[in-house]
Formats: structure tokens, sequence, C-alpha cells
């Protein structure tokens, strides 16, 4: 009996530190049929795990400059692709073509490119790709 306890314990411990995988469909959040380009400053670049974020300040539809949330892959991700902390700063000029939200009106997008015409920087939807 006291074995049992002991084998159920570690069993349950071990499972316990085990890190669960799991990930969202962008699909489900974002029209992946439809692309959208928008111009604008750069206020908040969050450079995180799952995601990172950019946070730009863009006219919409009606020509009202308003905040987007763009979400980008992840900081070891875009590490790789050779992105850091401190690649994009507060004021840059940046041109985004991304996938709308599926939710109307929400001034959400998912990140497809990234150029800042200041420099030439440019991310592109592959790893490796340069975006003119």
């Amino acid at each position: 009996m006291t074995r049992t306890v002991l084998f159920l314990g570690l069993g349950v411990a071990f499972l316990c530190g085990i890190s669960a995988s799991a990930h969202h469909s962008q699909a489900a959040q974002y029209d992946t049929s439809k692309k959208v380009s928008l111009e604008g400053t750069m206020v908040q670049f969050q450079f995180r795990n799952p995601h990172s974020f950019l946070q730009v300040e863009a006219p919409d539809d009606t020509g009202q400059v308003v905040r987007w949330s763009i979400e980008w892959g992840g900081s070891g991700q875009l590490t790789g692709q050779g992105v850091t902390r401190t690649t994009l700063k507060y004021g840059d000029v940046v041109t985004i073509t991304a996938n709308p939200s599926r939710t109307p009106n929400d001034h959400k997008l998912h990140m497809l490119t990234l150029r800042r015409a200041s420099d030439g920087f440019g991310w592109g939807t592959r790893p490796g790709e340069v975006v003119d």
C-alpha cells in the first residue's frame, strides 16, 4: 500500500512538471483571406512570449487616428529572425501589412510584413524574407 501511494505521488509530481503546449489558431481570430495595409507611428513594442505586440497609431477607414494592436511572433522566434527588443523604437514610422481581426472595428491585426522607411528595415512573412 505504501509503495503504491509513493509511486502514485511520484507519477502525479512528474505529470505536473510537464509543461502543456497549446496554441490558438490565427484563422480563428484573424481573417487570413484578407490583407490590410497601414502606415503609422509606433507607440509601444511588447517583445515577449508567446506573442509580441506592436501598438501603432494610424488612421482607420474613416480617417480617424486610432491605436492598432498588431500581434507578431514570440520573442524567441523573432530573435532568430534578427529582431530584438531594441529593433523598433517609440516614434518609428512603420508600414504594416496584416490580416484583420474577424471582429469588426476592434483595431487588431496579425502581422504579415513590416517596413520602416527611415532606414530600410524590413521583416517578411518567412524567415529571412526581405520586404522592399
